[in-house]
């Protein structure tokens, strides 16, 4: 399977959001204890983190990490995570929330396992991209990820989710992609509003709906 590596969102979507989170976060200390605390939390058997040193503070220095894109390079303001195919281990890290500018998040490719965070809309709130595909996440989608307003990708292939697909995620206005194929989960998918949404629902035998075989009646 060919996979996409690249879920961020437009320019425009991301000026967009700079006019909102500049009036109402700030960033700089919280930002720096999110990436300690992440990297705290993971195992990195590769040392793909080793360059996240948190000793010489200096103004936008984390920047210059590692799958770390900053709003601006000269302030440490964290808007994009990028961490695919780096061999981490770990559960979700939940410490991502102090990241309070954060709109793209790129955990794909890893060895990162548990649940996916039920109140991840309240971690990530200004999100647009989400990528875990290729992880061995379990349970369910949380249904909060229905209240990322932003969020225009969601790609969560080859993990070990179960359960049904929030039929609320049909509501996200801004969504343009939606790809969970090599799971376990089960029942109706939702009938996206938008009709330009591109997913992709192979190797889940319990889905039904549209393109996909007929679902039972109650």
């Amino acid at each position: 399977m060919v996979k996409s590596r690249q879920i961020f969102s437009p320019l425009s979507s991301v000026t967009f959001l700079f006019l909102i989170i500049s009036d109402i976060t700030y960033g700089t200390d919280t930002d720096i204890f999110c990436l300690k605390s992440i990297k705290d939390s993971l195992k990195d058997p590769q040392n793909y983190l080793q360059s996240w040193n948190f000793n010489h503070k200096t103004e936008g220095f984390i920047c210059s990490f590692i799958g770390v894109e900053c709003w601006h390079p000269d302030e440490n303001r964290v808007l994009n995570l990028k961490l695919s195919q780096m061999t981490l281990t770990g559960l979700f890290p939940r410490a991502i929330g102090n990241c309070t500018s954060l709109t793209g998040l790129d955990l794909s490719a890893n060895n990162l396992s548990g649940i996916i965070p039920e109140n991840i809309a309240t971690l990530l709130p200004f999100l647009t991209s989400l990528d875990l595909s290729s992880n061995d996440f379990s349970g369910v989608i949380p249904l909060s990820l229905a209240n990322c307003t932003y969020i225009n990708t969601i790609k969560l292939d080859q993990n070990q989710l179960s359960g049904q697909i929030p039929q609320q995620l049909s509501l996200l206005q801004r969504l343009k992609t939606f790809t969970v194929s090599n799971n376990s989960l089960v029942g109706p998918v939702p009938n996206f509003t938008n009709a330009h949404v591109l997913v992709n629902y192979s190797n889940n035998k319990g889905l039904c709906g549209p393109s996909l075989k007929h679902c039972p009646n109650n």
